[in-house]
């Protein structure tokens, strides 16, 4: 498998990243985990649009969704007709949250566009890839997902607070994305986002080969994250910055 990040910003886009989105290649099939605000400009540096394959949609806050409004626009109304539909798998109501978000009646909605399947806590096929989802502590409906390609294996934690779910999830990983947005001593909402001690403290307890630190709020310091997230994980640790390709397994 490889990992592109295409964006690694949380909850806005920053300076230098668009919201999250993450490019998954593994034998000639790509997948886009979450297209947030500003990603879809930056994906086309990476490959071509209408290359992908499938989306996943850890959850519909938008800056891990808004973009599919723009990539629908971008397949349906494609020169030479509108591109073939492509799965998308988010949570419940990711369709019609979809056609809120453009203002578009729900039905069809994008539905001529995108083939939406709801996600469920289990295991099923994305193209040559077996996936295994599992909801995660956030406030809405939310899902980490780990991905298993010929050996090779990449956990995702979307947005979350800390959760047993997630741990089991990442259990010995090659790669695990995990989120950061939050930094220690500082009062937050609680069962949200993960600071990077607690995504160090998943990463250990999953026993993880590498840990890859995303959804990177633009105001904090990133440097403090790093930090923090060595407090409590003794591995290879780095910070997810836009155009990074990782290799996994193999």
């Amino acid at each position: 498998m490889r990992l592109t990040i295409i964006g690694s910003s949380g909850s806005f886009p920053g300076p230098d990243s668009p919201a999250s989105c993450y490019l998954v290649e593994a034998g000639g099939y790509r997948l886009l985990l979450d297209l947030g605000n500003g990603a879809l400009g930056a994906l086309q540096r990476y490959t071509d649009l209408y290359s992908i394959d499938a989306v996943y949609l850890s959850h519909l806050h938008t800056d891990h969704c808004a973009d599919m409004c723009a990539y629908w626009v971008a397949r349906k109304y494609a020169p030479g007709g509108a591109k073939p539909r492509i799965p998308v798998y988010g949570p419940a109501g990711v369709a019609e949250r979809l056609a809120q978000i453009y203002g578009l009646d729900p039905d069809p909605g994008m539905t001529e566009v995108f083939d939406f399947h709801e996600l469920a806590p289990g295991e099923f096929r994305i193209g040559p890839m077996t996936a295994r989802v599992d909801r995660v502590n956030h406030p809405v409906d939310a899902f980490g997902i780990r991905l298993e390609h010929e050996g090779a294996t990449l956990a995702y934690s979307g947005d979350t607070g800390s959760c047993d779910s997630l741990i089991d999830l990442a259990r010995d990983v090659d790669l695990f994305l995990c989120e950061a947005a939050f930094h220690d001593h500082v009062d937050h909402p609680k069962d949200m986002h993960l600071t990077g001690s607690e995504a160090g403290d998943h990463a250990a307890r999953a026993g993880v080969d590498k840990l890859l630190l995303t959804h990177l709020v633009p105001w904090n310091d990133d440097d403090v994250t790093m930090v923090e997230a060595r407090s409590t994980f003794s591995g290879d640790i780095e910070l997810a910055r836009g155009g990074q390709v990782h290799r996994i397994g193999g």
